[in-house]
C-alpha cells in the first residue's frame, strides 16, 4: 500500500514539476526489499560502445536504445539466479514496456544459441531478446563482475544505477521506480 501511495504521490509531482528529467532522491525513496541492493550513481556513467550479437544474427548497439529507460540484465544460461529473476523481468516487461521504458537482456559469455532459447521457453519467457555478448566485450566494459548484473540506463544511453545479484524486477518497489522514471521523462 505504500508503493502505492508512492507512485500516485510520484506521478502528481512529476505531472506538475517543470523538469526533464526524473528527481532521482523521489526515485531512490521508493527502494524497497530487494530494490534496496539498486545503488543510483550521483552521476550517469558511460556504457559500452560495443557490439553485441542479435538473435537474427545482425549487430545491435546500446546506443540503439536511446530516447527511453532501460533496465538491461547481464545473464548466462548456467547462472541459477538468473533463472529465478528472467520471469520477473519479463513481467516488468509486459506491464510497463513501451515507447519509454524496455527490459533489455544480454547473455554474456560463452551460451550457445540453443541452450538460451530453451532456457527461455523452459521459463517461459518468450517477451524479452535473446541477445549475447559472446566474447564479454560489452560486460568487461560495463565491469560487469558475477551474474546476474543489471543496470539502469536513462534515454540519453548512460548507466544511471546498478544492481548485482538477482532481485524481484515483478515487485511493487521496481515497478514503482521504472514508473518513477519514465514519469521523469
Amino acid at each position: 500500500m505504500r508503493i502505492l501511495r508512492q507512485i500516485v504521490l510520484y506521478t502528481a509531482l512529476a505531472f506538475g514539476a517543470n523538469t526533464a528529467t526524473a528527481d532521482m532522491a523521489a526515485v531512490e525513496s521508493l527502494r524497497e526489499g530487494d530494490m534496496k541492493k539498486l545503488t543510483f550513481h550521483s552521476a550517469p556513467q558511460a556504457v559500452s560502445t560495443q557490439p553485441f550479437a542479435t538473435w537474427e544474427g545482425g549487430e545491435g548497439y546500446l546506443a540503439d536504445y536511446a530516447g527511453k529507460y532501460v533496465v538491461l540484465n547481464f545473464w548466462a544460461t548456467w547462472c541459477a539466479p538468473c533463472r529465478k529473476e528472467m520471469p520477473q523481468l519479463s513481467e516488468l516487461q509486459t506491464e510497463l514496456g513501451g515507447d519509454g521504458f524496455e527490459v533489455v537482456t544480454i547473455a554474456t559469455g560463452r551460451n550457445p544459441p540453443q541452450a538460451m532459447q530453451r532456457f527461455f521457453e523452459e521459463i517461459g519467457v518468450d517477451n524479452l531478446p535473446l541477445h549475447m555478448d559472446p566474447k564479454q566485450q560489452i560486460a568487461r566494459d560495463m565491469a560487469v563482475l558475477g551474474l546476474p548484473i543489471t543496470v539502469i540506463l536513462n534515454p540519453e544511453g548512460q548507466e544511471i544505477a546498478r544492481m548485482r545479484g538477482d532481485a524481484d524486477w515483478s515487485s511493487d518497489s521496481a515497478k514503482a521506480i521504472v514508473a518513477a522514471l519514465v514519469a521523469g521523462m
